[in-house]
């Protein structure tokens, strides 16, 4: 073999080799894609207490840290949240707290609106008591129902209720 033979021979190797990485490359990508995009949508939970430990406090301790560890809402926003009431119902009771958030700045330290988060925890009575507790969650503007674990929370929900109100009262005021 001369020269030129051996770099045709080792020109086509190199062809050769560089399509099969490309194919295996290409079968592998969409792949690949497709858990970066589950690596960048994972829903973040808490742990939740079982049943059988669960208080009217434990409840809205949950809730604050639930809140503060897995919603990824701007520091900006303030918010304060309270026991609200307990309901019994014929197969389990349910415990209702509400989560009101603000965002004031120095111009106007007094929020012209505030959005409500209704959360409720339900303790079943014929599921064994060692379960966590259920816990589901409602916007005042809405009637969907969020589970922490199955929905990320998103700021815009929250400015949506506030940029509603603000126009709505200046709707009222103007006429």
């Amino acid at each position: 073999m001369d020269k030129g033979e051996k770099n045709n021979a080792s020109e086509e190797k190199t062809h050769i080799l560089m399509e099969n990485g490309r194919s295996s490359t290409e079968k592998h990508l969409p792949e690949q894609k497709k858990n970066e995009k589950e690596a960048k949508h994972i829903i973040k939970n808490i742990q939740w207490s079982p049943c059988d430990s669960f208080t009217v406090q434990r409840g809205w301790q949950q809730i604050e840290e639930y809140i503060s560890q897995t919603w990824e809402i701007h520091e900006g926003w303030l918010h304060w949240s309270e026991f609200l009431q307990e309901e019994e119902l014929k197969y389990s009771k349910r415990y209702h707290y509400r989560a009101c958030f603000s965002i004031p700045t120095r111009r106007k330290p007094i929020p012209r609106a505030t959005a409500t988060v209704y959360f409720i925890i339900e303790i079943s009575k014929i599921k064994p008591a060692t379960l966590p507790v259920e816990v589901f969650f409602t916007l005042e503007s809405s009637r969907l129902i969020h589970r922490p674990g199955q929905c990320q929370f998103r700021e815009k929900w929250l400015k949506d209720i506030i940029e509603n109100k603000i126009i709505l009262v200046e709707r009222l005021t103007s006429q």
